[in-house]
């Protein structure tokens, strides 16, 4: 079970964290491709016509199109189906990247609203190849310090996120775990049926609500 911190963090891990990094960070190639999307993103939630409850959908629509331009749905989605990506179809890839890029909007973007004011800051950057781990840690109001870490790829001139690790947890991992239980216990039309229903929740979260 996830406590209420947990919760929050696990909003941060895709969303929020995104949006909210500090102006501080350290330079560098993958850390400034994010940056960039941060900017964005701020501008967003700083527009007038973006503002209150009626504004919502609005408001997220316009977040989710920014993640959809710095995260690479289809690599997290490969990832966090695993084994079981091989065998599928490209139509079935293609509809479970969908349904997965639809749940990770539902479980953590569209949480945005609950951010109060966690300082995030960069703590470090690691590039080997074509891929880059962006460490951050989020600063609580209780002053405990939260590590997330993105993972990156490079798309040609770009730097796209992949993972997400929340104190060490790494979301595509736990989906992973999640997901093969389901298809080696069911099948693989009950997991997109369940993608569906938005049975899912967060990382830990397994069943959210029903109905």
């Amino acid at each position: 079970m996830m406590t209420a911190r947990r919760l929050l963090l696990g909003a941060a891990s895709v969303g929020v964290t995104l949006i909210f990094v500090s102006h501080a960070a350290h330079a560098g190639t993958p850390t400034e491709e994010l940056r960039g999307r941060v900017d964005q993103v701020i501008k967003i939630l700083q527009r007038s016509d973006l503002q209150g409850d009626s504004k919502t959908t609005e408001r997220r629509t316009a977040v989710r199109k920014v993640a959809n331009d710095i995260f690479d749905f289809q690599e997290t989605a490969k990832r966090s189906l695993g084994r079981h990506w091989q065998a599928r179809t490209p139509a079935e890839r293609e509809e479970f990247t969908h349904l997965f890029a639809d749940l990770l909007e539902h479980a953590y973007i569209g949480r945005i609203d609950q951010y109060s004011g966690e300082n995030v800051n960069y703590v470090g950057e690691s590039v080997e190849g074509d891929q880059a781990t962006i460490r951050t840690k989020i600063l609580t109001k209780q002053g405990s310090q939260v590590p997330i870490d993105y993972r990156m790829l490079r798309q040609g001139d770009r730097w796209r996120v992949y993972d997400v690790i929340i104190e060490g947890v790494s979301m595509t991992a736990n989906y992973r775990t999640q997901f093969n239980k389901i298809i080696q216990t069911s099948s693989f039309d009950d997991l997109i049926a369940k993608l569906k229903a938005r049975e899912f929740s967060g990382p830990e979260g397994g069943k959210g609500k029903q109905g």
